[in-house]
Order: C-alpha cells, then structure tokens, then sequence
C-alpha cells in the first residue's frame, strides 16, 4: 500500500510540525504507540461533542477498537440519541454570533434549543424519546430494579426499530458503545436535559430516585472497571474539554492508591484537548503537571495538552489512528521516515 492511501496521517507527520500541530502530532503518535502495543484508551468526553457530530468518527474508533471505555456528560450521552431519532429536525445556525436576544427568543418559540451553531428540536428529540425511556423508569419503580444512568441509554437505543433513524446508524457513538458494552461512566447525570426530566417525575412521584444507582456507585464500579482496562500495557486517558467528566475518572488512580490502600497502575497516557487558556485555580486550564501532585499522573507519562477546539483536532487524530490500524505495517514505514 502507497503512503498514499494514509493521507491524514501523512498530510499530520509532513505538516504539523511546530505548536499546537506539534501537539497534534506527537499525542497521535504516543497514542499509536500505546494501542498498537496492546495498550488501551480511556476518553473523557466533554462539552456538546455529540451535537456538535463528532460521533462521525467516534464511532468508527469505538467499532476498531481504538476507545476501550468513556466518561461523559448526560449531555453528550443522550444528544448521541437525539442526532439518531431527529437528525433532519435539527437546524443549523452558522450566523450565530451576530444574532440579538431576539433572534434567540424566536429560536425559543420555534421549540428549538440552540448550541453554538446548531440546534436540538424538543420534540422530535426529546419528547421522542421521553416516550421510550419514561416507561423504562416507570417499571423500574415498580419492580425496584436499579442501574446506571447510561445502562437506560443503552436499552433504549438497542430496542429503536432502525425504520426511526434519521442520522446515520454507523456515526453514532452511542450505539456503538452499547453494541459492545463499553464500560462507561456519567458523572453528574442531573446536569442534562434527561436528568432534569426524571427529577420531574421524580418530584411527581410517578418514580424513585433509587432507581438510578448514584454517582458514587458508579466511582466504586469504576475501581473494578480500571482494574480491567489498565491490565497488561496499562490504559491511557484522552480528555476533550474539562469539569467532572474529565475529573471524575482520573481520580481513581489516587483513590485506589489512597482511599482503598491497594496497588494500582498510573494512568499510561495523557493528552487533553481544550480551549481554556491556563488559569488560577481552572481544572480546565491546569497544565498535566499539576496531575502529578495529586497522584493521577507520573513523572514519566507521556503528557500532551492541545490548546484547539476539538471538533478540529479530534477527526483528524481519529482518521489517521484509523488509517494507522488499517495499515499498520505501511503506517510504520512512514512514521519512521518522518521521524528520520
């Protein structure tokens, strides 16, 4: 196979050579490195990645077998859903930043919930699937079964007839998950639309709130659930954004260190994408060195920030590491010559 036929690796290895393309870069390679020598890798996914369409490739990675486990918002696992069962409702605004308060408040009357330069329908998304998941809460009361928030997800996108899809089945990350039952954990799950909808019936009576096992619960698994991932070459930790879905996960290296006083492996990579700047006292904009003070990362671990908009860089590092599983043997070739 010609070089090529791995253009988004060559057009990275031939052209980002200095800055945040440097970044780039040497994040993606580590990243081959780690995976390719059995390694596995562990994504923090936050902010509005699932509206913003990112499971265009997310989902190609999960189904190679380049994402081995996820921490992520209520947001971006539920908007997954909604690009699946309302894509065409969906509208996009590209003109957003010149709008007034008016131009949204029409929005508003539209039934339509804006993000940046998109917008989510309420009811083709939310009411849609509000009609599936409430009855699954509704029985769960009844029977006083409990699970994890991201366990309802899975069963309801795996029940969906395909005849309701209108976004592509192949770029929804949710529904690659689920097939492969991913280990995943939504710290903070109240904080999303779906949250706030059960906090409704919650009030109302009509549910338990017992019925979705806690934030903590999902810590205690997730000990085990590192257990598993960081056997053998270890596991590596990929963050987009900050807040709780990026600290919620990688504190339980130190947690498992201290709190549990068992041996535990320190995470074997480490790359964050995000646009907050360096700043006093910001989990978003505190450099990786900071981590190695609080027992989450070593001295010795790759380390990579890239100060980007990740709807950028993601598709690009995942295309290449793509490329790179398809062709490994050629992917070498390459990368050793641009490495000299």
């Amino acid at each position: 196979m010609s070089t090529s036929e791995l253009p988004v690796l060559e057009f990275i290895l031939a052209n980002y050579k200095n800055f945040n393309a440097r970044a780039t870069r040497d994040s993606l390679l580590s990243y081959w490195d780690h995976v390719s020598t059995g390694g596995r890798m562990f994504w923090s996914v936050a902010g509005a990645m699932s509206s913003a369409q990112l499971g265009i490739t997310l989902a190609p990675a999960i189904r190679s077998g380049l994402i081995h486990g996820l921490s992520v918002t209520g947001a971006n696992l539920e908007e997954s859903l909604f690009r699946l069962v309302a894509h065409a409702a969906y509208k996009d605004f590209p003109e957003y930043r010149y709008f007034t308060k008016q131009d949204d408040t029409k929005i508003l009357e539209q039934r339509m919930r804006r993000v940046t330069d998109t917008s989510i329908p309420e009811d083709e998304a939310f009411r849609a699937v509000e009609k599936f998941i409430v009855p699954m809460w509704k029985t769960a009361t009844e029977k006083g079964q409990r699970r994890f928030w991201h366990e309802y997800f899975y069963e309801v996108i795996q029940m969906l007839d395909p005849s309701a899809y209108e976004g592509d089945p192949e770029a929804c990350w949710l529904l690659e998950a689920a097939r492969r039952k991913l280990p995943i954990v939504v710290p903070g799950y109240e904080d999303s639309t779906f949250g706030n909808i059960f906090a409704s019936y919650v009030k109302s009576g009509e549910c338990s709130a017992s019925i979705v096992k806690s934030g903590i619960e999902y810590m205690a698994d997730f000990y085990d659930r590192y257990e598993e991932l960081s056997a053998g070459q270890g596991v590596g930790f990929f963050q987009i954004g900050g807040g709780i879905a990026g600290d919620f996960p990688i504190c339980v290296v130190p947690s498992i260190k201290y709190d549990l006083q068992k041996p535990v492996k320190p995470w074997a990579y480490f790359c964050q994408i995000s646009d907050s700047t360096t700043s006093y006292g910001s989990y978003s904009g505190a450099t990786p060195n900071e981590k190695i003070t609080w027992d989450k990362l070593t001295e010795t671990t790759p380390m990579f920030v890239i100060e980007s908009d990740a709807t950028i860089v993601v598709p690009l590092m995942l295309r290449a590491l793509l490329e790179c599983q398809g062709n490994p043997k050629a992917a070498g070739a390459l990368i050793a010559k641009h490495r000299g």
